[in-house]
């Protein structure tokens, strides 16, 4: 369906000019290897249809469209716009992907304020050219939680998009089992904050809105692909099973694994009791393999953690190893296995504390740097039978402190969160 108006301000743009104080005026920035400098025509431009972006596709026609999704706008004399607008919001032009027949855009993902469904093409004459076109809000997009074990009464934070608590359709959540969220403390589009409802369960959440249904891409108290949890699997066969306790901080499934002493901002200081772990796969009597089943670039470490005393030196290294492997020589102290390096504490004035019990998650594609913060190969199948977990160097110096460093819950899953 189409429509052209060509006239002065349309009356229905210039109550959109008022509610949000437009400037007119648009400013090309030209592509910086096109000799050809980009002037804009006179007249006015006539849009025929829209299409998606792919010219292999150009008989799928659109009449809406999501927000931040790319359009093609396909007409005639379309390097006489100056500006465009989706209801009330402006999207931003480049030159480089306007000619006279074709213009290419990103629908504004600011959800809009007033609904007319209409795209508002002005000419540099400022005339408004408009034509019939639907802007789509999403369904909630629900990509994390704080923290997956969180208990009940707990208050956390469940981050994504689309969050749009609508006066008239109030925003829901649900956790498995089809517990509701009833003490919201905060909602806002791309995160809210609420208590965990009494019986919450182990499963998926589901968000509503007005927009549609959105399900988690985690299950919440996910005990899938479970390597340590230190009340059941603990890291014994290895040179340091770890110290172990369950209060001061209270823990948040029970038993947990924790780091503390004092750590200097020489990188070549090593605190190994303190402040590691090790898991051999034969020595601790894990069948033969690799502690998880899929691709590992497919797959994701998650953990629980809660440090409550500033830790702003050196990374946790994070090194899975091959089954067999019995001794540190091999992979730690020549530094050529691939790892990972965690130091949430950069860039922290103040070092790096949570305010309870979170989680934490690292694809596996980031076990690719050495011990000093050099890039390694990751891993293929086959190297991934034990884990070890020690803070030390990690190519940036930090500052001296004394952290206290809690870890529980121990995880593999895919990317998708589904198990492994």
């Amino acid at each position: 369906m189409k429509m052209k108006h060509k006239n002065k301000i349309s009356s229905i743009f210039q109550s959109l000019s008022v509610a949000l104080a437009i400037v007119t005026g648009f400013t090309f920035q030209s592509c910086n290897d096109n000799p050809d400098k980009y002037e804009m025509t006179d007249g006015v431009p006539e849009v025929h249809y829209v299409r998606v972006p792919n010219p292999a596709s150009a008989d799928s026609l659109l009449v809406q469209a999501f927000m931040d999704n790319t359009i093609c706008l396909v007409g005639t004399n379309l390097k006489s716009i100056s500006e465009l607008w989706f209801n009330d919001q402006k999207a931003l032009l480049n030159s480089s992907f306007i000619t006279d027949n074709t213009l290419l855009v990103t629908i504004p993902k600011t959800i809009p304020e007033i609904v007319t469904n209409k795209i508002y093409m002005i000419t540099k004459e400022k005339d408004t050219v408009t034509y019939d076109f639907g802007v789509q809000v999403p369904e909630p997009y629900v990509s994390s939680i704080s923290c997956e074990y969180a208990k009940d009464g707990d208050v956390v934070t469940l981050y994504g998009d689309y969050f749009i608590n609508d006066a008239n359709v109030p925003l829901t959540i649900s956790m498995a089992g089809n517990i509701p969220v009833t003490e919201f403390i905060s909602i806002q589009k791309t995160q809210v904050k609420f208590k965990v409802p009494a019986g919450s369960q182990k499963g998926y959440l589901t968000v509503k809105s007005i927009y549609g249904v959105g399900r988690s891409h985690f299950q919440f108290r996910d005990d899938r692909g479970m390597i340590l949890d230190w009340d059941v699997l603990n890291a014994n066969g290895g040179w340091r099973s770890g110290k172990i306790k369950n209060t001061e901080p209270e823990g948040i499934s029970g038993n947990y694994v924790y780091f503390t002493g004092a750590l200097k901002d020489d990188l070549s200081d090593w605190a190994e009791d303190n402040f590691s772990f090790n898991l051999w796969g034969a020595a601790n009597g894990r069948p033969q393999g690799d502690l998880f089943a899929t691709a590992p670039a497919e797959s994701v470490l998650k953990f629980e953690i809660n440090v409550t005393q500033p830790w702003a030196s050196t990374a946790m290294q994070i090194i899975f190893t091959p089954w067999a492997t019995r001794d540190t020589n091999g992979y730690i102290a020549d530094g050529k296995t691939p790892r990972a390096l965690w130091r949430p504490w950069q860039g922290l004035d103040k070092g790096y504390t949570t305010d309870g019990w979170q989680t934490v998650a690292i694809p596996i594609t980031d076990f690719k740097y050495l011990h000093d913060g050099g890039t390694a190969e990751m891993a293929g199948p086959g190297n991934y039978g034990g884990l070890t977990i020690f803070v030390y160097h990690g190519g940036i110096a930090g500052t001296a402190c004394t952290p206290y460093i809690c870890l529980d819950n121990i995880r593999v899953v895919l990317q998708n969160n589904s198990l492994l």
